[in-house]
């Protein structure tokens, strides 16, 4: 099955609220090597003028990643993912992660490109905080390798 081009223009955002804890993010500066006290020690952080742990600057990609797997997963969207690279990822924030939020993410289907025996599929996640203020955009395209002949 091929990757539904027609998918283009659509919108997910039937991911619960990603709750974020300050174990999740000292795992994740952990797993990144990420050395700063404010992504472990929660006095550090408040010195720091966080209210909590800060999360690592790439910690979006982990909220971005289970949102875009109702994406993935949907059999509609003619995605194998045994057969998915990770092309590319940036991100923009617009205030910083840190331990305590429940964040939202809406994610919005950019483009899907076929080139050379690869689909090309970008994808943009917003993630918001509770009152839908933007807290970062994950820009993300996967490149899903043709079926073998």
């Amino acid at each position: 099955m091929a990757v539904d081009s027609s998918r283009i223009g659509s919108v997910f955002t039937g991911t619960p609220a990603f709750e974020v804890s300050r174990r999740h993010v000292q795992q994740f500066a952990d797993v990144v090597g990420a050395t700063s006290p404010v992504h472990r020690d929660l006095a550090a952080a408040r010195a720091a003028g966080y209210p909590d742990l800060l999360a690592p600057v790439t910690f979006a990609v982990v909220i971005a990643q289970e949102a875009e797997a109702q994406y993935v997963a949907d059999p509609a969207s003619g995605i194998d993912f045994s057969r998915v690279v990770h092309a590319e990822e940036s991100f923009a924030h617009h205030r910083p992660i840190v331990a305590g939020q429940a964040l939202g993410a809406a994610v919005h289907v950019d483009d899907i490109v076929e080139r050379r025996g690869l689909t090309m599929v970008t994808t943009r996640t917003e993630i918001t905080d509770a009152d839908g203020a933007a807290v970062a955009t994950v820009g993300s395209t996967l490149a899903i390798r043709g079926a073998q002949e």
